[in-house]
């Protein structure tokens, strides 16, 4: 581990001891009205309850997403307890998507544990995602709450927008996964990242922070844009990382294949195979997860890397990379705080060089 990669990941879990206990205040019975309350004989389900509520909040994921929120809203001259809620609000989302997105792709793994449908049902899990849901709502209003009426309104706005995206890019993807779609192109899979990992997982967050600070449009198009670039690198390393690492055994290696996943690394691959490979490739594609053999998989994942495809998107990631620099250095000057510019800039080589 290099001394930047350690700093970022020191940033990282700095956010995270703030930011965690204020996600966690959300996932508990609320005041009811008095006859709505919860009777005493009721008390062992509502604690069953909670218990799968906190489930996936206790696994703690890396908080990129509320990180790269606060260091916004520092780095343009603001931080108090109305940043770190919104932080919490941005984190809590992200707890209630993985939870229906592993339910979608029928995952086995989420952050080294069962995934929340192979540990109650799907029922249960689909019910335990949405009370997060409602608690992000929650934690959105407190976060807004003593601002000026204009700047709440911009955050809610913004919130709205990213998530409305971020499910229209999940539901391209499921429904070309359900169509067998194999003609697809780079263009297609940024359609889905942009929405599902670009403006979700960076533009989005970005924009919020700069949002507390009163951020003008010239400049949250700026934060888009360079979101859109550093948001496809983090993709594309995903995407990587599925076929050549293993997650730190945090998840399956080799997860996209079993899920049918369209990806860059995928899509150069049917294009650079002989007929007769492409036809065994589309064979083992067709398959569910669970009809799919490990030795298939691997021998996915081994032409990725022989037919030069996760090599393609190696370069992609680089090229994203080198452009969300380019803009971070020559557009992004209101990006003042000294230290807290830095850290922004190390976090783009940590995107491109983590290994999980």
């Amino acid at each position: 581990m290099t001394e930047e990669t350690s700093n970022v990941k020191m940033v990282l879990e700095e956010c995270k001891k703030k930011v965690y206990p204020i996600v966690m205040s959300a996932l508990c019975d609320l005041r009811y009205p008095r006859v709505f309350s919860i009777p005493k004989k009721y008390k062992k389900e509502a604690k069953t309850h909670w218990k799968m509520v906190r489930e996936y909040p206790k696994r703690k994921g890396k908080y990129i997403r509320p990180t790269l929120l606060v260091m916004m809203a520092q780095s343009m001259g603001k931080i108090d307890d109305s940043v770190y809620k919104l932080a919490a609000a941005m984190q809590l989302s992200e707890e209630w998507l993985l939870m229906h997105d592993d339910f979608e792709d029928g995952s086995i793994l989420r952050r080294g544990k069962p995934a929340m449908h192979r540990m109650v049902g799907n029922e249960l899990a689909v019910n335990t995602g949405d009370a997060i849901h409602v608690a992000m709502w929650g934690m959105l209003y407190d976060s807004v709450e003593g601002m000026e009426s204009v700047v709440a309104g911009k955050i809610f706005r913004e919130f709205n927008r990213m998530l409305t995206r971020t499910a229209l890019g999940q539901a391209v993807e499921i429904g070309w996964m359900k169509k067998d779609k194999y003609d697809f192109d780079d263009d297609d899979w940024f359609f889905i990242a942009d929405g599902k990992t670009s403006y979700y997982t960076v533009a989005g967050p970005m924009r919020l922070g700069a949002l507390c600070v009163g951020a003008d449009e010239d400049q949250l198009e700026v934060i888009a844009r360079f979101g859109m670039n550093l948001g496809r690198c983090f993709q594309l390393v995903d995407d990587i990382l599925d076929v050549t690492g293993n997650f730190s055994g945090l998840k399956q290696m080799g997860g996209d294949i079993y899920e049918g996943k369209r990806t860059v690394i995928l899509g150069h691959l049917l294009k650079n195979v002989e007929s007769d490979t492409k036809d065994k490739l589309v064979a083992i594609l067709d398959k569910s997860r669970d009809e799919k053999t490990a030795d298939e998989v691997e021998w996915v994942m081994q032409n990725m890397k022989e037919k030069g495809s996760v090599e393609y998107a190696k370069t992609l990631a680089k090229k994203f990379a080198m452009e969300a620099v380019l803009i971070f250095e020559k557009e992004m000057s209101f990006v003042k705080e000294v230290e807290s510019r830095k850290k922004l800039r190390s976090l783009i080589d940590f995107i491109l060089q983590r290994d999980h």
